[in-house]
């Protein structure tokens, strides 16, 4: 085939692709648009105008249940502890269990009625989002509010801190919203008091739950305190499941992903739930929060586990939990102890025994002091040392000179070692070598005569084994025999 006929064919293979990539391409954009269809049939099924298809809670016949059954124990008090009734039997217990489900539903509707009245309020006042963050207070505020555009007009005292009432009072004044419609803003106002209802059930809720712990739940309650055992035992799904999880579970219930948009993580807990809200907790130093949090944790499952087999219903074992809790925390807590002085060592009294010989006198009669040096480390009293500069200037010559003959030289005693020494020196100024070379002379050099004749080994001829064996004028000896 020529390069025409290749290229010709590299086309065709080209154009049969395109073909069957626009058909793939069809298929998928005819499945997407049914895909779009129908998610946008389930939302326009969904209307966000009528509150009563998001809200649904307070209508359903659980929570009317619920509420019933807990009023009517508030009205009838405390309940009496009985240790013949399985736990898990006993209707107080299983009310606070449906409890504390009902307080996790009441929450999350809190949360889509907050969305609800930030979405139809927006239009009066966009900012007001931003100032006032928490669900129940900026219902408050909008029911408090309404379409009323000065707010000098309004008094928001008890609702908010004086701070926040004086940012939002300045960022109402320059706001760029308009009043809402009559039929929007009674619809506000509904979820706003649907909200405070709901915000109020969860109270009474609550209270009647920590309430009740102290019968279902008093040692775990007297570590961590009523509402925050309520919390855990509703998350974990009951005290038996709580006392069947182990202690790093347990810190980790109630804990929330934090998203600090780019800020340091530092300062941050992110593996702390419920616990974070004990009083222990706060009261602990954040450098030791991390430890006490996983001491908390630890004991409270300890203490759920008794609470789950009905072991001390004084809360007697919760108690001591609490107090080995806070001396723990106190100990980590104490300074280091101080350092010591180290005492010096008992000096030697006993002289020190030292190896004796010829190498030790010789080295103390090469350091010893001489009568020189004695002299000049005495002075007398009342008599000026003479010095080296004068005046005294200079190196000082102590009793040096003070005999009266005016000489600095003291003549000493030549030790033993000098002698020797001397001695060496004067053999080898006056004496031959002994060398057998060509350079030796028999011509000496002495102080007495000057120059005179000498044998180089006469000493060595007059001692030693020449002067026996092999001697001049030595003999052989005679042996006489017997």
């Amino acid at each position: 085939a020529t390069l025409n006929d290749s290229f010709l064919a590299d086309l065709d293979e080209l154009s049969d692709n395109e073909d069957e990539i626009l058909a793939s391409d069809d298929d998928n954009v005819d499945k997407m648009e049914e895909y779009v269809d129908g998610d946008l049939a389930d939302i326009e099924a969904l209307n966000y105008d009528d509150l009563d298809s998001i809200s649904k809670l307070q209508k359903t016949p659980r929570f009317t249940d619920i509420m019933k059954r807990v009023e009517d124990a508030l009205e009838k008090g405390s309940a009496t502890a009985s240790t013949d009734i399985v736990l898990e039997d006993d209707p107080e217990y299983q009310l606070i269990v449906d409890c504390n489900a009902l307080s996790v539903d009441i929450e999350n509707e809190i949360v889509i009625i907050h969305n609800f009245i930030r979405d139809k309020y927006r239009p009066k006042f966009p900012e007001l989002e931003s100032l006032v963050h928490h669900p129940i207070d900026y219902a408050r505020v909008v029911q408090k509010i309404g379409n009323e555009m000065d707010l000098t007009l309004v008094d928001l005292e008890g609702l908010l801190p004086s701070a926040i009432i004086m940012v939002v009072s300045v960022t109402a004044s320059t706001t760029s919203g308009k009043p809402l419609p009559e039929e929007v803003l009674l619809k506000t106002v509904d979820a706003c008091d649907r909200a405070l209802a709901l915000d109020s059930a969860k109270k009474k809720v609550l209270d009647f739950v920590e309430g009740r712990m102290g019968y279902i739940a008093p040692n775990l309650s007297s570590i961590v305190g009523s509402a925050v055992a309520a919390k855990l035992m509703g998350t974990a799904g009951g005290l038996s499941a709580l006392a069947k999880m182990p202690a790093c579970n347990v810190q980790l219930l109630g804990a929330k992903k934090k998203a600090l948009a780019g800020f340091s993580t530092a300062t941050s807990q992110f593996r702390v739930g419920y616990l974070e809200q004990t009083e222990i907790f706060q009261g602990t130093p954040p450098s030791l929060r991390m430890r006490a949090c996983r001491l908390l944790a630890s004991k409270s499952t300890l203490a759920a586990r008794v609470d789950s087999c009905r072991g001390d219903q004084t809360g007697k074992a919760g108690r001591s939990f609490r107090a080995e809790i806070l001396k723990k925390i106190e100990k980590w807590q104490e300074p280091p102890p101080a350092k010591q002085p180290k005492p010096l060592p008992v000096p030697d009294s006993e002289p020190k025994k030292k190896r004796g010989g010829r190498r030790l006198r010789k080295m103390k009669e090469r350091y010893a002091i001489t009568d020189m040096q004695k002299l000049a480390n005495r002075m007398l009293f009342g008599v000026p040392e003479d010095s080296s500069l004068g005046d005294g200037l200079g190196e000082g010559y102590g009793m040096l000179g003070q005999a009266g003959s005016g000489k600095l030289r003291v003549t000493a005693r030549q030790s033993k070692l000098g002698v020797k020494v001397a001695k060496k020196f004067k053999e080898k100024q006056f004496g031959s070598s002994g060398a057998t070379s060509g350079l030796t002379s028999s011509l000496a050099f002495t102080p007495v005569q000057g120059i005179e004749l000498s044998n180089p080994q006469a000493n060595q001829l007059g001692g030693g084994t020449q002067s026996t064996y092999f001697s001049e004028i030595g003999t052989f000896s005679k042996i006489k025999k017997n």
